[in-house]
Order: structure tokens, then sequence, then C-alpha cells
């Protein structure tokens, strides 16, 4: 175990073999985005990487897209905090691909959409998907691009001394440049290089760490059992069972399987046996980071507890946790290894975030508005969308040291308060040809409004206790809870404002609901039967390893319930 002198360090000085590890990170990165920049050639190229991935980059892409440097601090921060129930949301995010792949993804297929929007829209009407490409835009500005830059700015400033501001804007400009140049095929290629990156450099550490504090059983010697118990009960303050398993899952559909971040990686699928194998690979990566981003919190707890400050019981600086690690365990080559998987990380996930919000604005909302736009000006106003975004995010830069520990946790809480109705429109979307566009858009106008209010009184409250019961009721109640509370208001008021209209035409839905699913869709083209088809061997291997991943993460349940 360290000395109390060594936890002085706040950052190292790298050395010249860490800067020439960032170095070809950098290099690998822009070759591939330069690369692909010379291949696309139509908006299909440049938005759905010509449609011809494989599963292996598919279920890469689909990790690291998720995975960005807010989980290294906010994981580890929470397993500092309470121990590894934070890793619920992980384990059950593994499920919820398998509900994209084998749910999802054929009737994407099918309808051979390129954005989420555009499939609300075949499916109820464009005052539905004006409502999701806006809302989803809007979010991805405000909550994803500034909470990726906040939590880098406090990796990069405790790990390596950058300048917040300055390493920012570096960041941004470096994602924004090969994305910009290589479109979806850029993204999906350097995320795969990114993800080998990611969790190489984070095993490393999790495999330091437990040897220093002495193996697993070490680690449940220096820590309450409480740590390694992840079903808590259904009064807990942050991690109760009902609010994991009925109100996480709701949350986790709408990010896994209709978020355009997400599903337009496996819209870019060569076919559906692909697809289906890729959020099958992506649910096996999604079982690590438990080991190798939450269980670094309690090691870095364990090593040293005098650094983390506790109040009523409760680490309230969490962040510190796996800056803490790097800074103290990580040999010199190592440390560069690890900032160049927090890069990853990091640029993994701006960069989907730049490819998915110029594919909204350009296709739609500025191809319906120039319905007669070539493929080459599609392709054009898409890199300029992405410059733009690429704009905001510098925008932003000036504000991340305006951004506190709990400013960071309220922008994650938007997430949970916009997603229920979309996730009911999709889910009954499907489920049901009965509903119309006027109950999806009532729904969904309704879920804002609950959404928003939840938000507006959750701020407020900290500056002004309320004392109205109501508002009481709606402040207090966990946000997973209140995310089945949203879901089942949403799900009735789609349902009731549907049946005071008429039904859908059956043309209008034929394909995109299961009572539909065999009627031929009028804008399917011969490519896309061809994108619907798998293959009898690919269909058994896909529910092979569907089997033995449901039964992994179970068995993994059971062990630490």
């Amino acid at each position: 175990m360290l000395t109390a002198s060594a936890l002085a360090v706040t950052h190292r000085t790298l050395a010249p073999v860490d800067l020439a590890i960032i170095g070809i990170y950098f290099l690998i990165i822009f070759g591939i985005g330069f690369y692909f920049s010379r291949k696309e050639r139509t908006s299909e190229d440049y938005f759905l990487a010509g449609r011809n991935v494989g599963w292996f980059a598919i279920g890469a892409s689909l990790f690291v897209s998720n995975i960005s440097t807010e989980h290294f601090i906010g994981l580890a921060g929470s397993g500092a905090s309470s121990g590894l129930a934070v890793g619920h949301f992980e384990w059950l995010a593994c499920l919820i691909l398998l509900i994209l792949g084998w749910v999802f993804v054929p009737f994407y297929l099918r309808s051979n959409v390129f954005t989420m929007p555009e499939f609300l829209e075949r499916r109820f009407n464009r005052h539905c998907a004006t409502y999701l490409a806006s809302i989803s835009i809007i979010a991805y500005i405000f909550t994803k691009i500034s909470v990726h830059l906040y939590a880098a700015a406090i990796v990069l400033e405790r790990v390596a001394g950058w300048h917040p501001l300055t390493a920012a804007i570096i960041l941004v400009v470096a994602t924004g440049v090969y994305t910009i140049a290589g479109g979806l095929a850029a993204v999906i290629y350097t995320d795969l290089v990114q993800t080998l990156i990611l969790i190489a450099g984070a095993a490393i550490l999790t495999v330091i760490g437990l040897e220093k504090v002495g193996g697993f059983a070490g680690l449940r010697a220096a820590l309450p059992s409480s740590y390694f118990h992840m079903i808590k009960p259904a009064g807990s303050a942050e991690f109760p069972w009902t609010g994991i398993f009925f109100g996480a899952p709701i949350l986790g559909i709408w990010y896994w399987c209709t978020d355009q971040v997400i599903v337009q990686r496996v819209l870019s699928a060569k076919d559906e046996g692909h697809a289906k194998a890729g959020t099958i690979f992506a649910g096996f990566l999604k079982i690590l980071p438990v080991f190798i981003l939450v269980l670094p919190g309690l090691i870095a707890f364990a090593l040293y507890p005098s650094l983390f400050a506790i109040t009523n019981g409760h680490v309230t600086n969490g962040d510190i946790a796996y800056p803490t690690l790097i800074v103290n365990l990580l040999p010199a080559g190592l440390v560069g290894l690890m900032i160049a998987a927090l890069l990853a990380a990091l640029m993994g996930a701006m960069s989907s975030v730049f490819n998915s919000a110029s594919t909204m604005v350009t296709l739609d909302f500025y191809k319906k508005l120039r319905p007669e736009a070539t493929e080459v000006q599609l392709v054009a106003f898409g890199r300029i969308a992405t410059g733009a975004m690429v704009v905001l995010g510098i925008l932003w830069v000036p504000f991340i040291h305006l951004l506190s520990a709990q400013l960071y946790i309220y922008l994650q809480s938007v997430q949970a308060y916009i997603s229920p109705p979309i996730a009911a429109c999709f889910i009954f979307g499907i489920l049901w040809p009965r509903l119309n566009g006027q109950g999806a858009i009532s729904s969904l106008l309704f879920g804002f409004v609950l959404g928003a209010g939840r938000f507006i009184f959750e701020v407020l409250d900290k500056t002004r206790h309320f004392t109205s019961p109501l508002v009481r009721w709606t402040v207090d109640m966990n946000f997973l809870h209140y995310a089945i509370f949203m879901f089942v208001l949403c799900a009735a008021v789609l349902i009731g404002v549907s049946l005071l209209y008429p039904p859908p035409s059956r043309e209008k839905i034929a394909g995109l609901t299961f009572a539909t699913v065999s009627q031929k869709l009028e804008t399917t083209d011969l490519r896309t039967v061809h994108l619907a088809k798998e293959t009898h061997r690919e269909h058994v291997l896909n529910m092979a390893f569907t089997a033995l991943l449901v039964a992994t993460v179970l068995g993994l349940w059971f062990y630490f319930r």
C-alpha cells in the first residue's frame, strides 16, 4: 500500500514514451478517418457506411459509443461511494441490447430508414418525427457533449495536468476532423481501434490495483460487505431493486433501442444476421465495465480512504477515484496507454454524437425542406452539420468550469425524464397497429411536460425547499420510480387518445408492426429485402450466443445478489 505522502501527487509529468503512445494513437485515428473520406460517395455511404459493416465492428462501435470519460468518472465514483450496485445499469444493458437485435432491428432494416425520427414518421406522423429529432439534437448539444467534455476535463487535468479548456478545444476539433472527413464508416472503424485501447488500458489498471490491494479477498476485507451486494432494498435512495428492474429497463429501451447514436450502428449492418450478432457482441462487452470501471472505484477507496470526503456515511468526492489510481499506480508508458484509453472513450462517444446529430439534421430537416437535393448535396450538408456540432461543442468549452459534480448528475438525469414517452411510442407502436399519430404526439408532449416539471422542481428545490405535499412527492421520488410513473401515464395517454381517432390504414403500417409484419412495405427496395434475411447458420449461432449471454448475466446477478 502506498504511503500517505504518495497521495499528495495530483498529476504526472508525461514521460517521452507516454507522449509517443498518445501520438501514435492520434495518427491511427486520423489515418482511418481520412482513408474512409476517400471511399464514401453517396449519403448511404456517408451516413450508414454503405450498409456493409460486419458484426465485430458494429459491436465494438456500440460499446465505445456508450462508454465515455464520464463512465470512468461516474462508474468509479459510484463504486467508491456505494459499491458494485451501479453496475446494474451495465448488466441490464446486456439484455436490452438483445431486445434491440431480436425485436427492433428487423423492423428498422425492413423499413429501410436512416434515422429513428424517420421510422417514427412512417409508423405515426411527421409531428412525432419532428419532436424526436428536435429533442434528440437539443439533448445531444446540452447534455451529451457538455458531459463528455466535463468528465474529460476532470480526468486529464488530474492525471496529466492539462489545462481543461485547452484540452477540450483540441479534443473537440480533433474528433470533428475525422468525423467530418469519413462519416459513419470512419466513426465505426475508429471505434473498433478505440474499443481495444479502452479495454486494454482499463483492464491493466484494474489488475494492478487488485494486486496492490491484495486481490479480491483483500478488497472484500477492506470494505463493508454491502459494497459487494448489488440487490438493494426497495427503499434504497440510489439503487432500489424495484427501480432497477422496472424503471431502468424503460430508460434502457429508449437509449439502446430508439436513440439515433446507438441504432445508427446496427442500421449500417450488411444483413440482419450481422446486426443481431453485433448487438450480442456488444452485450458481452457490456459485462466488462463492472470489473474494469466500477471495481477500480472500490480499489481506490480501499487503498486511499483518507482522500475521500464522507458526509452522512456517503462519499461525496467519488470523482477522484479513477484519476487517483492512474496517478499513483501506473508506471511510465502505461500512463500514456491509459490516457490514450481515456481519449478513445471521449472521442469515440463524441464522434458518435456528432455523426448522429448531423444525420438527423440532414435527413429529418434539410432533406424534407429540399427533397430534390442530390446525393452530393446531402453529403456536403452532412459535413456542414457535423462542423456546426463541432462549433457548438467548442462554444461549450468556456462553460466547462461551471459544471459542478451536482450539475453533472442533473445532466445525466435529464435522459431519465425524456425517455419514457419515447420508449412508450416505440414499444406500443410495433405491438399494436390500432395506435395512431394523434395518440403518439399527445403522449410525447404530455411526457415532455411531466419530465420538464420534475427536472425544474428538482433544480429549484436545492435553493428553496418546497413544502407542498404534491411537489415534495414529485421531487423526493427516486428518478427510476418516476420513470415508471411517467411510462404508465404516457402509455395511457397514447392508448386513450388513439382510441378517440380512426386507426391508421393497413397500407401505412405495413411491415411496421407485429400484426402487419408480413405485408410488403411500399418503401422497401430489393436491397432492403436482402438486408432483412438472416441465414440459418447465422440464426443458430445468434441463438446460441444469446442464450450464453443471458445465462452469464443471470449468473453474475446471482453471485453478487
